[in-house]
């Protein structure tokens, strides 16, 4: 979950970070026969259970030892400190484009460098911005407070009450996990309210304003508060003065889950039009309620449709999947709108009409509401572009923006109070432009992202390869200058291909300077589970499909070495979260494919990945291991219980974060042991202090890039031999 301010109103729900094996085919030559028995990784054979606890002293000298073991073999390269000083010095770079959000008293950034490692949230005026020398103010000191407090914080975002947006509750976190502390600050006199609203005990959860003195509030409440994914479920009010332990509630999920909450739907004038509520009875589907004379109200929609914002006096909604209402079908991924004042008056019976349906290959990804006009970004065969939408004369028509054609193109901020918006156009090759309009006129540049790499006479090439089941996968490929098709080229695949998310063509930026200027390709597959092509693309590769997700990847592979782009020796591939588990379906289904895979903060235990951190929130995309025919789609390539003896593995590296209370340290840990034990090469390393995402500091991510393109380059440069005797026991 993300901490986002109260201020964006698209209520649509992204997918962010199982399963169907073919049993009956022949096992091709090179592929592993599964040698588990169905209940093999219980609790009770499972020696690695212990690395579980996150924070226990055994856990935490096993990831001390590991660390120590790692940093020799990969740290002291003579290749690492160029790498991470190349790597910090485009994070710490005082030339990068500042990207802010608009709120009433200007331009708000976030920034963190060289000298602000845990980071400043400082604003400026729109006039500043537009000079190549903005002047800042700063808001609030993240590394000064975690001074004074003795604090490992890390800034998680705010929630602020409209219009002014100037009282805020600022979320913090103590090392980089999700679950966060909340405090009052004040952006007038850029202080903590003394006596003000304030939640000191870290859990997952948010506020949401109502007036100067209550709150909404979605937090750990005690016992039979939180899902079995530990997200909250029950809402309560809170009003100043009051405590909050005695708040009354006004809104209850269940148990199972994955989430429930309530918050208010304002318009862009911040106008509140309902109270909402929703349950999230699994990762991909919802239920929404509306008060209607302080009764709730359920939405007759689709479990994958939801709200989306309010504009020109209507409300949309957008689904996920076909929706047929009174004898009309509206297509998946499609925006519907209804007339808000018949709405509020009957949420269930207010006629609808469709705004927008994608036509082959398109797809909706992201969006913005300002003062005046809906923006809709979009994908057309993963090209980018933005539409805006207005109701005039009775209906609602559309024109795209005039912004560069060919490019990855995204909504970077938006104002509420005016039609102020903000772009980005950006490939792999060309560093990110960003541009800015006031609404009166088209877009026009307005900030130039410094180049990071030099990428003369690279090319990016598109490929399609054909998965198991004769599915063409579309992916890309970053090739340096002069590049010979003979197969040896190091090459880096990477790939997500879970919960809707789309991964596009983007600068490369560290991966430029750190691995294509050294002389390797980079490759990027879109896969089906990911969101590329709508949500079709993403629903045919989950729970009992997807097995789908893990062939395309196979199949981009072997497509790779097919056209002799590279070959096995030189190949590795990289992911992380689900894009981890990916890398880890992939090099125990088909070891020999290649020289190096790196495993990032992954899920890999998937026999008790419900039982991890918060993974029993993902059921909906794989499946539930505790029900047998669920059960038996995971087991067809849960990597960790597919590490077996005899067979020759491409010296893993797994790495994760203690504080990674989302998809948890233990399943890298505990695949790095397994390898331990079976006496196969490995690596192993753990950020102490970061998040999900890693490093919480520009020296802790740079420290991270380096190792894992020294790992690739000792493995895929005609270096395995050694570093393999190296990375053994």
């Amino acid at each position: 979950m993300t901490f986002t301010t109260n201020k964006a109103r698209l209520m649509s729900v992204a997918a962010s970070i199982a399963i169907a094996t073919t049993l009956a085919a022949p096992l091709a030559a090179h592929e592993v026969e599964d040698p588990v028995p169905e209940t093999v990784a219980e609790a009770d054979v499972d020696p690695y259970i212990w690395l579980e606890e996150a924070r226990s002293e055994e856990a935490l000298a096993w990831v001390r030892a590991e660390n120590e073991r790692t940093n020799a073999m990969l740290a002291t390269d003579p290749r690492f400190e160029k790498l991470k000083g190349d790597a910090l010095a485009i994070l710490d770079s005082e030339d990068r484009v500042p990207y802010v959000n608009f709120r009433p008293d200007g331009l708000y950034n976030f920034w963190q460098d060289k000298a602000n490692p845990k980071g400043l949230l400082r604003r400026t005026t729109l006039e500043s911005y537009k000079t190549d020398n903005p002047q800042w103010e700063t808001v609030l000191d993240i590394d000064a407070l975690a001074a004074a407090e003795g604090k490992e914080w890390v800034y998680k975002g705010s929630s602020c009450l409209a219009p002014d947006y100037n009282k805020c509750m600022i979320a913090l976190s103590d090392g980089g996990e999700d679950a966060t502390i909340l405090r009052e600050f004040d952006y007038t006199t850029k202080q903590f309210i003394e006596g003000g609203f304030a939640i000191e005990e870290k859990s997952q959860g948010g506020v949401s304003w109502i007036d100067d003195d209550t709150l909404i509030v979605g937090r750990d409440f005690g016992e039979g508060t939180l899902t079995d994914s530990e997200y909250p479920f029950t809402a309560r009010i809170w009003r100043r003065g009051t405590d909050l332990a005695a708040a009354p509630e006004i809104f209850r999920g269940e148990s199972s889950d994955v989430s429930a909450g309530a918050y208010l739907l304002r318009d862009s004038e911040a106008t509140v039009h309902a109270m909402m509520a929703y349950r999230g009875v699994s990762f991909h589907e919802r239920e929404y309620f509306v008060s209607v004379a302080d009764e709730w109200v359920k939405l007759d929609i689709p479990s994958k449709a939801s709200p989306y914002g309010i504009v020109d006096g209507h409300i949309l909604y957008s689904t996920d999947v076909d929706w047929e209402v009174d004898g009309t079908t509206f297509p998946a991924d499609s925006l519907i709108a209804m007339e808000l004042e018949e709405w509020k008056a009957d949420p269930n019976g207010a006629s609808k009409v469709l705004v927008w349906a994608p036509e082959d290959r398109q797809t909706k990804r992201g969006g913005a509401i300002t003062a005046n006009s809906l923006f809709v970004g979009m994908l057309d065969n993963v090209v980018g572009k933005v539409v805006k939408f207005d109701f005039e004369d009775g209906e609602w028509v559309s024109e795209q923006v005039d912004l560069p054609d060919n490019a990855t193109v995204g909504i970077a901020a938006s104002s509420n109070e005016t039609d102020q918006i903000m772009y980005t156009v950006t490939d792999f090759l060309n560093p990110t432009t960003l541009y800015y309009s006031d609404g009166s006129a088209a877009p026009e540049a307005l900030k130039n992202s410094p180049a990071r790499f030099d990428a003369t006479g690279m090319e990016v090439e598109q490929f399609e390869a054909k998965s198991a089941d004769g599915t063409m996968i579309p992916y890309f490929v970053v090739k340096p200058a002069g590049m010979k098709l003979d197969g040896t080229t190091p090459t880096l695949l990477t790939g997500y291909g879970g919960f809707q998310v789309s991964r596009l063509p983007g600068y490369l930026g560290t991966a430029g300077k750190l691995w294509v200027e050294n002389g390797g390709a980079y490759v990027l597959a879109n896969l089906r589970g990911g969101g590329e092509f709508g949500p079709g693309w993403h629903q045919t590769a989950i729970r009992e499909n997807k097995q789908r997700t893990w062939d395309d990847f196979i199949a981009v592979a072997d497509d790779l070495v097919a056209r002799k782009v590279t070959a096995p020796r030189h190949l590795g591939i990289q992911g992380g979260s689900q894009g981890g588990l990916l890398v880890g379906t992939a090099f125990t289904k088909r070891p020999d494919l290649y020289g190096a895979a790196i495993v990032a903060i992954p899920l890999f235990d998937m026999l008790r990945y419900h039982e991890i951190g918060r993974g029993a929130s993902w059921i909906g995309e794989y499946g539930d291991p505790r029900i047998p025919e669920q059960r038996a789609w995971i087991e067809g390539y849960s990597p960790y219980q597919k590490l077996v003896e005899g067979v020759d593995y491409p010296a893993p590296f797994f790495w994760a974060s203690t504080a990674d209370d989302r998809t948890h340290p233990a399943h890298a840990r505990k695949g790095a042991a397994r390898m331990k034990e079976l006496g196969q090469p490995y690596y192993y390393y753990e950020d102490m202090t970061g998040g999900h995402s890693g490093g919480v500091d520009n020296e802790q991510r740079a420290k991270l890039s380096a190792l894992q393109y020294v790992y690739l380059m000792q493995r895929l440069k005609g270096e395995a031999a050694a570093a393999t005797e190296d990375a053994g026991e």
